[in-house]
């Protein structure tokens, strides 16, 4: 069709590039810039006619005014949407010219249903300070509504005020832009030539369409677990429309690498006493379906899911409602642990419904000790964590902590806080919630109940306390943007990755100083338990404070001591050395003479030196 020709010839163009949106979904344009002629109340004003903004209730806009552009998209809000429109463009707000077909007005075809962004091309380029958009036809059952983003070029002026103020440059020289596939693979063959001592690339499994899931790792020591050394993971994509993420990690890893080099002392720091991994693709083939709209036309949801149809972030057994159940039935902790829950033997068979890139992220999870990981996500400004799901099956939203609550708060706000944006108090919303009066975080079923999340399985599953990070409003920013958004979450990403040093770390060995693995770790008052990874070193992320612990190992005595948290970053050492049980020694001793009691091998004894 002429519209799909020429989507293409845009696509293809440089215009993309050099004109980019003037930040009506990115919030660049404040909401006292956008205007229209009526509304039916202010909930539903103006303000809501943003690209991609998430509404509860239909939105009424007919006429809204932007800065200078180029380009014009639109797209719908739930059953209400425009199907034709006129623009007219003005440089002083009372004298409006309407871009003409020759002599005639140029009627724009708009969207025939709700979900595909429909872009429209001027017939030439313009220059404007205002413009203005009158619907001439809509839905026919619905009302008069838009969402919009327009792409065009900001002219330079000094005077521009509302431009200079939303501003922001970077001074790393990094590679900004949006990687296919296999950029990303050569992005991070890059990264390990620069620094081979440092940096190794490896593969979890395979997607769906058979791309593999790299991941780079970026330690002193790439390629093995150093005894004591925490393990820290971050992943991005499981959602592919959400770029963004996948783009941070991407940045993250060159900045990492140069600043290496560079010997910064803080990432020098981070990179000798952590072993790191990055994994910045989860869900390639969706990946490839939004990037393959573009930036301005993916939409919400399109490429959200696996190939086979499937959201991998919530694609998680639900181990909440079988360690509930164990609470409720009185099992724990004499018959069920309050942690490492085992998955269910439906979930392993061939034919769940299960992603093969879930499966991998499973597989990943129970092969490396991680103690702390996040995932980044988009389309949102805040930072969630477990419980991801309600206790009550009948809410929808309802606050849900874990035994650890106080430590995943401080490990939300470390990130939130330190964030440009998030917790500003005076930024605009991304859609509805103001999560900037919450510090910039939440617990996730207090925003929304959702089964099997990664972080709940994470958390219950494993020791790794993971946390969800929704980095942008925009899902899949122009690449122009990616730069002011690498400053908006760089020393968040940094923070975040430094707190995995705080809490208490520690080897539990046996009196010949062989380390014990799978040796639990209690702390009173906390019905949360770990347990130690195969050398026998653990890691508990605590707030400052004094604990007692306690320590428990099959065959072996119980111990107990108080370790002290301090506030500065760096895990306190708490050691534990476990002599036998006498239960296992007694056990040994009947084992080693066929299981007999020691009472009835010395009567055996004496009757044999009376018979002789």
């Amino acid at each position: 069709s002429k519209n799909d020709a020429l989507i293409h010839l845009l696509e293809n163009s440089s215009l993309l590039t050099d004109c980019p949106p003037l930040g009506l979904e990115t919030l660049k344009i404040d909401d006292f810039q956008l205007h229209a002629s009526s509304m039916r109340h202010y909930g539903l004003g103006p303000h809501r006619g943003r690209l991609n903004i998430q509404v509860r209730s239909a939105l009424l806009l007919q006429r809204a005014s932007a800065p200078r552009l180029l380009l014009l998209r639109l797209a719908p809000s739930l059953s209400d949407w425009v199907s034709s429109y006129k623009v007219l463009l003005s440089n002083d707000s009372h004298s409006w010219v309407t871009l003409k077909n020759g002599s005639r007005d140029l009627i724009f075809s708009a969207n025939r249903e709700k979900e595909i962004p429909v872009l429209n091309l001027f017939p030439k380029p313009v220059v404007a300070r205002y413009i203005r958009i009158n619907p001439r036809s809509w839905y026919a059952s619905g009302g008069i509504c838009m969402r919009v983003e327009i792409m065009g070029c900001p002219m330079p002026d000094p005077n521009n005020y509302y431009r200079r103020r939303n501003e922001v440059t970077t001074t790393d020289n990094l590679d900004f832009r949006h990687h296919s596939y296999k950029e990303m693979r050569q992005l991070m063959k890059v990264v390990n030539e620069m620094c081979p001592n440092i940096t190794r690339i490896y593969n979890i499994g395979k997607s769906y369409n058979g791309q593999k899931l790299y991941a780079i790792e970026i330690s002193d020591n790439p390629g093995e677990h150093e005894l004591g050394e925490p393990e820290f993971r971050y992943t991005a994509g499981s959602h592919g429309n959400e770029v963004l993420g996948r783009e941070l990690l991407l940045l993250l890893m060159q900045f990492m690498c140069q600043e290496y080099l560079s010997r910064n002392t803080r990432i020098r720091r981070l990179v000798d006493e952590t072993r790191i991994h990055l994994l910045p693709s989860v869900n390639p083939d969706g990946y490839e379906k939004a990037c393959e709209a573009g930036s301005e036309l993916s939409g919400w949801s399109l490429g959200r899911w696996s190939q086979d149809g499937l959201d991998i972030h919530h694609n998680f057994p639900d181990l909440n409602s079988v360690l509930w159940e164990a609470e409720a039935r009185k099992w724990v902790p004499r018959k069920f642990h309050n942690h490492h829950v085992p998955i269910p033997d439906w979930y392993r068979s061939t034919n769940a419904t299960v992603a093969v890139e879930t499966r991998a992220l499973v597989s990943w999870m129970e092969k490396i000790p991680f103690v702390l990981g996040g995932n980044l996500q988009g389309g949102e400004l805040v930072v969630t964590f477990p419980f991801d799901r309600t206790r009550s099956v009948t809410a929808l939203r309802e606050a849900t902590p874990t035994a650890d609550d106080h430590v995943f708060r401080w490990l939300a706000f470390s990130y939130a806080s330190t964030h440009r944006l998030m917790t500003h108090a005076s930024r605009r919303v991304c859609h509805t919630d103001d999560f900037a009066k919450e510090d910039g975080t939440i617990n996730g079923a207090s925003w929304h109940t959702a089964a099997g999340s990664m972080n709940d399985f994470s958390y219950l599953h494993t020791n790794c306390f993971e946390l969800s990070m929704f980095v942008g409003c925009d899902k899949f920013p122009h690449e122009t943007e990616l730069p002011e958004e690498w400053e908006n979450n760089r020393e968040s990403l940094l923070v975040f990755m430094e707190q995995v040093h705080r809490g208490i770390k520690g080897v539990v060995r046996d009196v010949q100083g062989k380390g014990l693995a799978n040796a639990i770790i209690a702390v009173d008052g906390i019905n949360h338990d770990i347990r130690t990874a195969s050398d026998g070193d653990y890691w508990r992320l605590l707030n400052p404070g004094e604990y007692r612990v306690t320590v428990r190992a099959e065959g072996f005595s119980v111990s107990s001591k108080v370790c002290s948290v301090g506030y500065d970053i760096g895990a306190s050492r708490c050691d534990f050395v476990l002599g036998r049980s006498n239960l296992s020694r007694i056990k040994e001793i009947m084992q080693k003479f066929n299981k007999q009691p020691i009472s009835m091998r010395q009567r055996l004894r004496q009757r044999h030196l009376l018979d002789t």
